[in-house]
């Protein structure tokens, strides 16, 4: 009998004994033990059709250097500040959507989901019930999770498509809205004003002190540092693979150097007739929502579980995942997101109307979510591609109208816009299946 012979894996620093095909695919910690190291297998990825966000900060920067050509205004500090003011809403709703195309499904029925969370939210806040602004939150959210639950189950248990569920859906929420509008006598015309003293309306319209903006960006900053340098150690003290340590400062390095700029250009003064300086509150409010998003995606085993089931449902379920709650949840959750952009939509009109157009905003979700990255077959996406693709809308928003552009180019451009994201995010994946 032949003695049996075993396997010797190859030394981590041994490139030839791996394919191609394995250092273009894997991750670059995976095999990256120096920062050199590291960027070599990232160049690789990148070639091998896994672009990530690149192509999209690439677009980003061009639109910025057109845009700033053709108007010297564009990037002024006021201008900056607008602009990533009017991102907030697609940003949200474009996260809500991320729920739904992780699982390689799509919800329709965010851009009315966020009339009901706005009309449940201001008749909660507003007289005569006059709750607490933070109730009048959770109600929005309770009421649209239910509906989420409703679209969830449907969809995950009789095996309906979600494309005719949420369309089905889209239709009637925008009943519900107008049933809420109509059942309220406060409500003139299909509006309910909210006064402009409340949090909510502050939460978009107000700022915090220059000084308090400085303490925000270093505390974020050091915190982001500290968690990160702690998981790198704990990680290695575990023997287990993660980024180099000069990735990790190198990016430490990258978010405080982004956070000063930010918190210079928002301490400007962004009023020719007073004193308007310090950062908006919308921007933090914004950013945790896709801090605590990210966090759920990577660091929980729900989070994990949805890309299983968006990669590969059957193999999810031959794993002993619970496919069926697992959608539901993430219909659950990306309605119940619908509601926290309700928060935003109300803050930014000061009032709750029920000629909200929820066809186009499910349409702004859906581009910020894929213009960001996010892929339309499902098991590849994160919050942060959101975040790029909301700031890349605003920013065509916001460079055509300084231009003077009619509402139907803006529309023509966003749609080009989308049509090339899907467009290289179709290429990458044919190039990476090569």
């Amino acid at each position: 009998m032949s003695t049996p012979q075993i396997e010797v894996p190859p030394d981590k620093g041994s490139e030839s004994a791996l394919s191609e095909t394995e250092l273009a695919t894997a991750s670059p910690e995976v095999f990256a033990g120096t920062l050199s190291e590291y960027l070599t297998a990232w160049w690789r990825r990148i070639k091998g059709g896994e672009s990530g966000a690149v192509p999209v900060l690439v677009g980003l920067v061009v639109i910025i250097i057109f845009f700033q050509l053709e108007r010297s205004a564009f990037l002024s500090d006021g201008n900056i500040v607008a602009l990533l003011g009017e991102a907030a809403l697609y940003v949200i709703i474009g996260a809500a959507e991320t729920f739904a195309l992780l699982l390689s499904e799509i919800d329709l029925s965010i851009g009315y989901g966020v009339g009901i969370g706005g009309f449940v939210i201001a008749e909660l806040i507003a007289a005569p019930v006059n709750l607490p602004w933070w109730l009048g939150i959770l109600g929005g959210i309770a009421a649209l999770s239910l509906l989420g639950l409703l679209q969830g189950s449907l969809i995950a248990r009789l095996g309906l498509p979600s494309f005719i569920v949420t369309l089905g859906g889209q239709l009637g929420f925008l009943g519900i809205v107008e049933v809420l509008a109509n059942a309220d006598s406060t409500a003139v015309g299909g509006v309910i004003q909210v006064s402009q003293t409340s949090p909510i309306s502050k939460l978009s319209n107000s700022q915090m002190s220059p000084t308090l903006t400085w303490i925000v960006v270093i505390g974020a900053v050091v915190v982001f540092a500290a968690v990160t340098l702690n998981t790198s150690r704990s990680r290695r003290a575990r023997g287990l693979h993660t980024v180099p340590l000069g990735v990790t400062v190198l990016t430490i390095v990258v978010l405080a150097v982004v956070g000063v700029v930010l918190a210079l250009i928002c301490n400007a003064n962004r009023s020719g007739f007073g004193t308007i300086e310090g950062m908006p509150w919308l921007f933090p409010y914004v950013l945790l929502i896709i801090l605590a998003y990210t966090w759920l995606l990577s660091r929980t085993r729900t989070g994990r579980y949805l890309y299983a089931v968006g990669n590969n449902p059957e193999a999810a379920r031959r794993a002993g995942i619970n496919v069926k709650w697992i959608v539901t949840f993430g219909f659950i959750m990306s309605s119940a997101t619908a509601a926290l952009a309700a928060v935003v939509y109300i803050g930014t009109q000061g009032s709750m109307s029920i000629d909200i157009n929820g066809g186009q905003l499910v349409l702004f979700a859906v581009a910020a979510a894929v213009i960001g990255g996010t892929t339309l077959f499902g098991g590849r996406g994160r919050m942060v591609n959101a975040l790029l693709g909301g700031v890349v809308i605003a920013t065509v928003f916001n460079g055509l109208s300084i231009m003077g552009a009619s509402p139907e180019v803006v529309n023509l451009v966003t749609a080009v816009v989308l049509i090339a994201a899907v467009s290289l995010d179709a290429l990458v994946r044919r190039r990476a299946t090569r």
